[in-house]
């Protein structure tokens, strides 16, 4: 009896697809990860730094915890920015969050 069962495992293994076929759905799900949401991040992330670093005396800017202001000085890490009329802050560049195109140019989705 034992060997009948032995022999119906061992036609049902000769059956099967091999192993790697297995990964397949596993290899799928990560290729998609990446295509739908690593990839785009790391292209955001890569247009965030170079719009921070192409930061210049006179641009205004949005900081991280939401104050807009006007660049009067900018070095390496530092920009000094101007709140109101003799409001001056010096932020930490990495905080900036966005630079605000000047009022005249046409918006982005007209």
């Amino acid at each position: 009896m034992n060997s009948h069962i032995l022999n119906m495992l061992a036609a049902a293994a000769a059956d099967a697809p091999p192993a790697w076929v297995q990964f397949l759905p596993l290899v799928a799900m990560v290729a998609v990860f990446w295509f739908l949401i690593l990839r785009p991040q790391m292209k955001r992330q890569k247009e965030q730094a170079a719009k921070i670093a192409s930061i210049k005396k006179g641009d205004q800017v949005l900081t991280g915890g939401g104050l807009i202001g006007k660049v009067v000085k900018v070095d390496e890490h530092y920009a000094e920015l101007e709140l109101g009329p003799n409001v001056r802050v010096k932020a930490v560049k990495s905080t900036i969050a966005d630079v605000i195109p000047p009022a005249g140019a046409a918006p982005a989705n007209d």
